[in-house]
């Protein structure tokens, strides 16, 4: 199944987000720090063109700690880009950003030159708890559920600067399925714009390769199955997902296991790293 979603709000992002744009001085991209290319919208990153911009790696809590390092070491050689790791409940997340606001706005945010900053991303990846955290208190809705920002709304942050706060925007033709599949399994794409056997499917080969011991310790297997279908099945049976005659219920051991996945309780898990994802997924930056 190919995965493909695109609520009709976003349009209309897209649009409020370049006409908004002009007037920005620094851009804060929120990506998922488990899959900071995948969950780098190009949109995005045209709309913003040169504007300095701070990239916060979020939920870096959930991440492989070597791997998200790696990441900021790479985003820091770019030319007017910052990257933090970032837990964005932690109070201290506010405090990193208004820093580095002001490192690359330097002539604003002092009285009568407001410092302006937009909050960009992809839907469910943490923008609405960050601005919450940056203000302090309840500004906007936060879910578990991707699309839960649907409108533009103007934050004054008292500190000499104002946040602009933006609906989540993928793009309408996500190409490189892999990097799809990817989002799909880290909880950003809605439940009908995806397959649930087919993403788990794809996740657990990618951790069977890549994370087997922490796999192996989370669902107690004596040794790998063969391949991904097989782990599945196994994971249904010892967690009770069955149906009559004894059979799995593979819906149900797919959304336990893409559950348990991002929740973090199968270990600090990184979907892609510099370099050879970043070329398979087709970007440079």
């Amino acid at each position: 199944m190919k995965i493909d979603w695109y609520p009709g709000h976003m349009a209309k992002a897209k649009r409020l987000i370049a006409e908004v744009m002009p007037k920005i001085d620094v851009v804060i991209e929120v990506l998922d720090a488990r899959l900071p290319i995948s969950s780098a919208n190009p949109m995005l990153e045209k709309l913003r063109g040169n504007k300095p911009c701070i990239k916060v790696l979020n939920k870096s809590d959930l991440a492989d700690p070597a791997v998200t390092d790696a990441w900021v070491k790479h985003f820091d050689q770019i030319k007017g880009v910052k990257a933090i790791p970032m837990e964005s409940k932690k109070r201290s997340a506010a405090v990193q950003i208004t820093k580095l606001c002001r490192i690359l706005a330097p002539h604003r945010g002092v009285p009568g030159k407001t410092l302006r900053a937009m909050v960009i991303g992809i839907p469910n990846v943490g923008k609405s708890t960050l601005i919450n955290t940056l203000a302090g208190k309840k500004m906007a809705r936060v879910g578990d559920k991707p699309a839960i920002t649907t409108c533009h709304q103007q934050i004054d942050l008292r500190n000499g600067i104002h946040l602009a706060d933006t609906p989540g925007l993928l793009w309408p033709d996500i190409r490189n399925q892999n990097s799809a599949y990817r989002l799909a399994a880290s909880g950003a794409i809605g439940e009908g714009g995806m397959n649930y056997w087919e993403v788990a499917l794809f996740a657990a080969d990618y951790l069977m390769s890549r994370y087997s011991e922490p796999l192996a310790t989370r669902y107690k297997l004596s040794e790998m199955p063969e391949d991904a279908a097989l782990l599945i099945e196994q994971i249904g049976r010892k967690r009770g997902c069955l149906i009559a005659g004894g059979n799995v219920d593979q819906l149900r051991a797919s959304e336990l296991f893409l559950r348990e996945l991002r929740a973090g309780l199968i270990g600090r898990i990184s979907m892609e790293a510099p370099g050879a994802d970043m070329e398979e997924a087709g970007r440079d930056s």
